[in-house]
């Protein structure tokens, strides 16, 4: 009887390449209901719904010349990036109402859309666009006349990652709520693209590409799934970024110094175009992007970058110093990435992935009582993050974030044919329809290793139950109706459980976990606490937390508070099988270290926090100790002088200081260096708080004539008081907005510039 038990009800792992494409459900399908997931879609829910509709329409409603019926919002929506919201709001508002079916979500994605169709028929030829001055822009582009950077085009702020978000926002608003009129537009606006872009040779497509355009080529792919015109695949392919695609054809890394999610939008469009055209080397493409960003980029929650950049995968010591860490919109676009590729492969691998960086990132990216959205998390030991507020923050990471935490149903199941897949351990509960099938599934994980599966079935059926065994699980156990059942749990795969299924069949998991040291990338001496997928952090200090909640300055979305000397954090001393020894369960997936506690990183907010710590033997302890001390304090002085400074030829920093120039080049050099030069202009804008600065520090490289490079401070010809050890050191005005022009004389390229300072 027991071998035809076991031969009947099999425990079996899968490889599923032959038994077709994996599904996911749709939103409507899949209800999130209870513990921090939940919660963190109901505040969402209440900062989505705090936002004003006829305020983000304004820019929209600017450029068709229709009469506003209110201002617009201020900070990134008044300062160049005007409408990009509007279009992530739309994001929102669609997968929101699909998760939750709130009528007034609805009700203003309607609005919206009607109201976008309105200056679409005025605009007459197809285009809607928020874009400050968009017919003068757009008509330049269509003639030809192009001066792009990695985020300016001809001196407009990322003008193609902006319309992006609005053919993304309609897309989402008729795929999620099958609302007819947002196809209508969405439609329009990719005609009169295409025809924009048609006079352009495919040289000078790719110099528009250099700037940063957001996932253009997959909104193309999804018009083309709309409408099967063979027009929008053959544009999607064309607005393919070669200067990305081309070395991961070849497999190679020349990621490092490269605007971060810049590129990630860029590879979700080749993955996307790859499944539409079966190419398998454009697949093979994103797949090796993403197990270089995944595997040797990312840190122990999931993000990537250091002030947006891709640093070098063997140096992640500019991601500790700095505080500005991992930029939550990377994680956004690394998880629509993973789940592409999880579907088309039909590879587990890359849920462990996805879990770590939702529960680690995501989750902990806003604030669960009061909402608000973090830009950086900073991985610098005892410094913080930042949250936004509806009325002042319209950044980038308010546009992902409000669309984040609408979604957290997307991958918690799966499906084949006739295979129901449970992929994350989330309350929820699953309708599938076309199968008669509903799922509920309760648990408390991470604070308990079970959970528990219980079918309600109109009648008996048979199909495979597939539950993932995830990477970091351990002592994996299956119940039938509280029976064990024989598995065989290998890491990364499925268990699967075939049988003759009942209303009212119960399934429970059990597993354990254990805490281990997670080192940086880069095999330096740092290392992170991840108890299971979960990591820990210790709260360290509430002291000069300043601008925690941002106000609407231009970057409002940066820490102001003081850098803590990295000397002084807390560090792992001893024998290294002494590390993990040190900590002590205290309960509820909290643990002492000495006199901190380690808690879910997720859980600490209003707070510094220490996330990684230094590991030293006691010997090394002792004769490093005065070195990185007397480091510690030269940076820190260093930084106490200083007023504001730019990071030239960084993609945010620039934009935080108006930017603007011609003829210019900017790249990264082989000293890990950032740098812009030009053969025309450059200039930039920097804040004399209090008149505190007295002198501009313009760093350099290479060899400099003076009489071949202009420096202008506020108009005027700059009074210069040294260039010594490769600094231009310049008198300022006593005036808060400095402006910094630097000029070539000859027409010629100048030095490479990498640093201004103010300083005091």
């Amino acid at each position: 009887m027991r071998t035809l038990l076991i031969h009947t009800i099999t425990a079996f792992l899968l490889s599923f390449s032959a038994l077709g494409q994996m599904q996911p459900f749709t939103l409507q399908e899949v209800k999130v209901t209870n513990g921090a997931f939940k919660n963190a879609q109901d505040v969402d829910m209440r900062y989505i719904l705090s936002l004003n509709p006829d305020k983000l329409l304004a820019p929209y409603l600017i450029d068709a010349g229709l009469p506003l019926k209110a201002e617009r919002y201020g900070n990134w929506e008044s300062s160049g990036l005007d409408g990009h919201i509007g279009g992530h709001y739309l994001s929102a508002l669609a997968m929101m109402y699909a998760s939750t079916g709130n009528a007034e979500l609805k009700k203003r994605l309607d609005y919206m859309v009607d109201q976008l169709a309105q200056c679409q028929a005025k605009n007459s030829n197809g285009y809607v666009g928020g874009i400050p001055q968009g017919k003068v822009f757009w008509e330049r582009i269509h003639k030809g006349d192009i001066d792009g950077s990695s985020f300016g085009l001809n001196n407009t702020w990322v003008p193609l990652y902006n319309i992006h978000k609005l053919f993304a926002g309609l897309r989402d608003a008729y795929e999620f709520t099958g609302n007819q009129q947002a196809k209508q537009v969405l439609v329009g606006l990719g005609d009169w693209f295409v025809e924009l872009i048609q006079p352009l040779s495919d040289d000078q497509i790719q110099q528009i590409l250099r700037t940063e355009h957001g996932g253009m080529n997959e909104v193309f792919a999804d018009l083309y799934l709309l409408t099967k015109n063979q027009k929008y695949l053959t544009t999607a392919q064309r607005i393919s970024h070669r200067a990305i695609l081309n070395p991961l054809l070849q497999k190679q890394d020349k990621l490092t110094g490269l605007h971060a999610n810049t590129q990630i939008p860029k590879v979700i469009g080749f993955e996307k175009i790859a499944q539409l055209t079966g190419n398998a080397d454009w697949s093979e493409a994103a797949r090796f992007f993403w197990q270089n960003v995944a595997q040797t980029r990312s840190v122990a929650f999931g993000g990537n970058s250091v002030r947006e950049h891709f640093n070098p995968t063997n140096d992640f010591s500019s991601m500790l110093k700095s505080n500005q860490g991992p930029e939550t919109c990377n994680s956004f676009n690394m998880l629509r990435l993973s789940k592409a590729l999880f579907l088309d492969k039909n590879d587990p691998t890359y849920l462990d992935f996805y879990e770590r960086v939702l529960y680690n990132h995501i989750l902990s990216s806003q604030h669960p009582q009061k909402g608000g959205f973090v830009y950086f998390t900073p991985i610098r030991p005892n410094h913080y993050r930042v949250y936004s507020q509806p009325e002042t923050s319209m950044w980038c990471c308010v546009g992902s974030g409000i669309e984040n935490h609408t979604k957290y149903g997307e991958l918690i199941y799966s499906h084949l044919a006739n295979d129901l897949f449970v992929n994350l351990f989330i309350p929820s509960t699953l309708d599938w329809k076309e199968k008669n099938i509903q799922l509920t599934q309760s648990t408390e994980f991470p604070y308990k290793n079970q959970t528990e599966l219980v079918l309600k079935l109109a009648k008996s059926q048979t199909f495979a139950l597939q539950i993932r065994s995830p990477k970091w699980a351990e002592n994996v156990e299956i119940l039938v109706n509280g029976k064990k059942y024989p598995v065989s749990a290998q890491p990364a795969q499925y268990m699967g459980i075939e049988k003759k299924w009942k209303s009212g069949d119960k399934v429970t998991v059990r597993f354990s976990t254990s805490t281990k040291l997670e080192y940086l990338p880069d095999n330096s001496n740092w290392a992170a606490f991840v108890h299971g997928p979960i990591v820990l952090a210790a709260q360290t200090a509430k002291t000069d937390l300043v601008g925690l909640f941002a106000d609407d300055s231009r970057m409002g979305h940066e820490t102001k508070g003081k850098l803590y000397p990295i000397d002084k954090a807390y560090a792992l001393i001893g024998d290294t099988d002494s590390y993990l020894s040190t900590i002590k369960p205290a309960g509820n997936l909290t643990f002492t270290l000495d006199s901190l506690t380690l808690q879910p990183f997720y859980e600490i907010h209003d707070a510094r926090y220490q996330m990684y710590f230094q590991t030293f033997t006691q010997a090394d302890f002792d004769a490093q100790k005065a070195t990185r001390r007397q480091q510690e304090a030269e940076a820190l002085a260093l930084e106490a002088r200083t007023v504001d400074k730019v990071n030239c030829g960084e993609q945010q920093p620039e934009v935080d200081h108006a930017y603007k120039g011609e003829k210019s080049d900017s790249g990264y050099d082989d000293d890990g260096r950032f740098w812009r030069n030009t053969r025309s202009y450059i200039s930039y804008q920097l804040q004399n708080k209090e008149l505190a600065g007295k002198t501009l520090e313009i760093h350099f490289s290479g060899n400099l004539k003076t009489e071949d490079v202009g420096i202008f401070i506020n108009d005027r010809a700059a009074e210069l008081l040294a260039v010594k050890d490769k600094v231009i050191t310049v008198k300022t005005d006593d005036k808060e907005l400095v402006k910094l022009k630097i000029s070539s004389e000859n027409g010629r390229p100048t030095p490479r510039f990498f640093q201004i300072r103010l300083v005091k």
